[in-house]
């Protein structure tokens, strides 16, 4: 008895097992008919068929098997079918795959001629495919200059001296074939920028600028502008010009004020050299009268000198004396000073 009841106990445990597996099993295949059987199933019907040993490969791969049956069946129904492969390849090389799509469903529609590799090439190189398409089919209005960056308008001087402040809007359109590579915004509104200064530095007066505005649009049109950029320019216009300083007259006095200022300090520094030649001179005089002082002082040397040799006598003497004393009465009946001494 003992053996047949352990064989029922091991049916009974294995019967066991084999519901639990079983369950494991439906389970599973639940699991993956809920995931990737509603996938096939949506694509199957929207006629763009994407077998399930494609969808589970895209998920080993790492690709959102969603987004790639989604972007199928879009531009299937769109009449744009394009393989799985080449939407995963995008998708692998950290590509917007959905936006892609948009942009060529959207060229599609508008009749604008976009390839998928030229979409991803787009879309790779960082800019925003899908803008790009609705930029080439709704042009977009750009104003120079951008009053993002602080500055509302382009100031320029024309040849009178008179300075102009101007604002232009630029419309353009996307041109697809120079998206990749081709300059942006940035470019545009410098270039545009540049022709208005030229344009209004070449003017002769600031009213032939204000007359006729359009000369500035048809100038700057005229340099092609749109060169080497990933826009095609297709209008400029003036939105607004205004009358700014008179910068030829700052300028002037400006100038005027600094010759002002070399000829104070040249005449400055010519009063300075005056001076110092005055104090020179006077430097001369008292040294001259320093000498004239010492040489007079030998007078009275060489008289003694003459005493004792016999060469001049007492009324000799007396005479000279005289002859001093009624020298220095003149000099003080007619205002002037003795010999020797400076004048008042």
């Amino acid at each position: 008895m003992m053996p047949l009841l352990a064989q029922a106990e091991i049916w009974q445990l294995l019967l066991v097992v084999a519901i639990l597996a079983a369950c494991v099993v439906l389970l599973v295949l639940f699991l993956f008919i809920f995931t990737y059987g509603f996938l096939w199933l949506q694509a199957r019907l929207a006629g763009a068929p994407v077998s399930m040993v494609e969808i589970v490969g895209m998920r080993l791969r790492g690709v959102s098997p969603k987004v790639i049956v989604d972007s199928r069946i879009i531009t299937t129904k769109a009449g744009l079918p394009l393989k799985t492969v080449e939407l995963e390849t995008h998708y692998l090389a950290r590509g917007n795959v959905p936006n892609v799509v948009r942009a060529l469903v959207a060229a599609s529609k508008a009749d604008i001629a976009l390839t998928f590799n030229q979409a991803c090439a787009i879309d790779l190189a960082g800019r925003d495919v899908l803008e790009a398409v609705q930029t080439s089919v709704n042009p977009k209005v750009i104003d120079c200059p951008d009053p993002t960056k602080g500055r509302d308008t382009v100031s320029a001087v024309a040849k009178d001296g008179i300075q102009l402040q101007a604002k232009a809007r630029v419309t353009v359109r996307a041109n697809l074939e120079r998206l990749v590579g081709g300059a942006k915004e940035e470019t545009i509104i410098a270039r545009v920028g540049e022709g208005i200064v030229t344009t209004i530095g070449s003017s002769e007066t600031y009213k032939i600028v204000l007359e006729n505005p359009d000369i500035i649009s048809k100038r700057v049109l005229g340099k092609g502008l749109d060169a080497g950029t990933a826009f095609e320019i297709l209008s400029i216009d003036i939105a607004d010009v205004d009358v700014g300083e008179n910068i030829g007259a700052k300028l002037q006095a400006d100038q005027a004020e600094a010759d002002k200022r070399v000829a104070q300090a040249l005449a400055e520094r010519r009063r300075a050299m005056a001076v110092a030649r005055e104090q020179e001179m006077q430097a001369m005089v008292a040294e001259n009268r320093a000498k004239v002082v010492l040489a007079e002082a030998e007078v009275p040397k060489a008289i003694a000198q003459a005493f004792r040799e016999g060469n001049l006598g007492i009324m000799d003497y007396y005479n000279l004396r005289n002859v001093q004393a009624d020298t220095a009465m003149r000099r003080s009946i007619g205002g002037q000073p003795d010999e020797g001494e400076p004048k008042s």
